[in-house]
């Protein structure tokens, strides 16, 4: 309705430019809905915009341009002057009316939109060391990125899930010793010459096994799943990895492990990647000493202290950069420029990166080299989130990821559900600290747990029909219902709210911010439940056959927006509760 009205606005403005000898474009102009409900449906702007042009006062121009949609007739109802020169709008209800028969003849494809032609669009996300479970920091930008890419999906966009298999570096290293440790430990062995010069003399460690110690690494990963890891190892190899050189092969085991640990979690919240990218890829394929190389060519590449630096601060950024260290071993930065060099090599047109907020100062720097690499940085986007936090009985819960005492994904899951989970996750602004409340979330209630709260309006729409059912009445289609019929208040404020849909919808995927939908979600939901609540004003079903047809209509209408709306969130629509 507003692209509606937006467009009568745009050829009035012009036809009052061309009476006063200007024949340039119309500028846009701001068509929204105002913040007081009694200010009107829609405000804009227009006649502020073209004051300088026309030569004339703000509120002249409004009331000719209100003069000028008068003469279109049957979209506007009303329009008044506010303030300097805006014009609020009230839109003839039986236009409003109209649009639930353009959604219910929609039905599942009502809100798509081919915004985005197809273009290729790659999201990067979680992407977490397989170190570990994961926490539920990853759990919240794994629905964070899979909401993102539902939602461009429908808005027309090919999307390509990634997930960057982050296996190298000295994270990897010091998982293999933690398991080759705790490896030792429970053989009763002392720990080997040279495993002793990662021990911390401050930890709790070393412990004495027979007299002798076994040294943990300094900054190991303390979790009792390293201990489950070095156990399997023990069930499947005995004690023949005592002299083993090296933590190669427990990091081997340790990587395997975990990571089939992390795709099952991924599953269980319904995430499906398209792509597994391997780090060490980058490494095998000589893409590190490729990249390494073209960046020597940009003339910003020079050695200082046996490091391999990069002139970043000749590219507008606060400091240089080291790509190498003095060991020979390259840093985070370098197979991140290497592997977004891959990702344009692939075709992608976008590509948008779902990291923590621990990761932001990363970010620069990756597009400086990629612009100096000849690649067009604007095609790379970071979507940062912030932390997250549990509480409980509204106290924080204390969470340590190298000491692995935090809760994991799938300790939440098991308590709240993949659908709760969800939407906690993504009811807040990504750049908004998010605290998880255990507590809300386990609540049975739908009236007070939010995901119940959305997915219980959905189900009515169901125990709405099979009532009907039971009284031998079908449920209508667009062509059966009289619109008409829908003419109280609430009704137009219901209907004027799944109009919204498709805007939401396509607003969340270009903002790259689900939790648009979660908000309009709960606002449909606040209207439909009230609604069917008051049964003495709002009977659905009644002998009034065109009215119970039209009131159906609504309920087949607010059905369509939630199940689509859940779709995005990756939620389910239940038909009972």
């Amino acid at each position: 309705m507003r692209e509606r009205l937006a467009e009568q606005i745009q050829l009035a403005l012009g036809r009052l430019l061309v009476a006063a000898g200007d024949k340039g474009a119309v500028p846009p102009v701001a068509v929204d809905p105002p913040r007081q409900k009694e200010h009107g449906d829609y405000a804009c702007n227009g006649a502020m915009v073209l004051a300088k042009r026309l030569k004339r006062p703000p509120r002249e121009i409004a009331d000719a341009l209100i003069e000028e949609l008068g003469r279109a007739g049957g979209l506007v109802a009303r329009a008044e002057v506010a303030g300097p020169g805006f014009v609020n709008f009230w839109l003839a209800g039986d236009r409003w009316q109209a649009q639930l028969g353009d959604l219910l003849r929609a039905g599942a494809r009502f809100g798509r939109s081919d915004a985005g032609k197809g273009a290729e669009v790659q999201v990067e996300f979680v992407s977490a060391n397989p170190t570990g479970p994961l926490s539920i920091g990853h759990g919240r930008q794994a629905i964070l990125g899979d909401c993102i890419a539902r939602m461009l999906e429908n808005a027309g966009y090919r999307v390509t899930r990634e997930y960057y298999f982050n296996n190298g570096g000295r994270q990897m290293r010091v998982l293999g010793d933690s398991v080759r440790a705790r490896y030792l430990e429970r053989l009763g062995r002392a720990a080997p010459p040279g495993l002793e010069a990662l021990g911390d003399e401050d930890a709790t460690w070393p412990e004495q096994i027979d007299g002798l110690p076994v040294v943990f690494p300094r900054d190991g990963y303390q979790g009792e799943y390293i201990g489950g890891i070095a156990q399997q190892l023990i069930d499947s190899e005995g004690d023949s990895l005592v002299d083993e050189p090296g933590e190669g092969r427990f990091r081997e085991a340790a990587e395997a492990m975990l990571f089939a640990e992390i795709r099952e979690t991924i599953e269980s919240i319904g995430i499906d990647f398209d792509v597994f990218f391997n780090e060490n890829s980058l490494y095998d394929d000589g893409k590190i000493e490729e990249t390494l190389g073209a960046l020597r060519e940009t003339g910003k590449v020079y050695e200082e202290e046996g490091a391999v630096w990069f002139r970043f601060s000749e590219l507008g950024l606060d400091r240089d950069r080291v790509l190498v260290k003095s060991s020979g071993e390259p840093t985070y930065l370098l197979p991140d420029i290497a592997y977004h060099t891959e990702k344009f090599s692939r075709g992608f047109e976008t590509v948008i990166n779902v990291q923590g907020a621990d990761h932001k100062d990363q970010g620069p720097f990756v597009r400086a080299a990629i612009q100096a690499l000849g690649h067009d940085s604007e095609q790379i986007e970071f979507v940062f989130h912030e932390f997250v936090t549990l509480s409980r009985a509204g106290t924080k819960v204390k969470q340590s990821t190298r000491k692995a005492t935090f809760i994991t994904v799938d300790e939440l899951l098991a308590d709240v559900g993949r659908d709760v989970f969800r939407l906690f996750m993504v009811q807040r602004r990504p750049e908004s600290h998010l605290d998880f409340d255990v507590d809300l979330a386990e609540e049975e209630d739908w009236t007070k747990n939010p995901a119940y709260y959305l997915q219980y309006a959905h189900a009515r729409t169901h125990g709405i029909e099979r009532q009907a059912q039971a009284r031998g009445v079908a449920m209508p289609t667009a062509d059966d219902v009289d619109t008409s019929r829908l003419a109280l208040p609430e009704e137009i404020d219901l209907i004027k709210k799944l109009g919204e849909f498709p805007e939401v919808a396509l607003r969340a995927a270009e903002t790259r911010a689900p939790h648009h939908v979660a908000y309009y979600l709960r606002e449909v939901a606040g209207l439909w439940s009230p609604y069917v609540q008051d049964k003495n004003r709002h009977a659905i079903l009644s002998e009034d056959a065109s009215l119970t047809a039209a009131r159906l209509g609504l309920t087949l209408g607010v059905r369509i927006v939630l199940a689509r709306g859940l779709g995005l969130l990756g939620m389910s629509a239940p038909e009972r509760m």
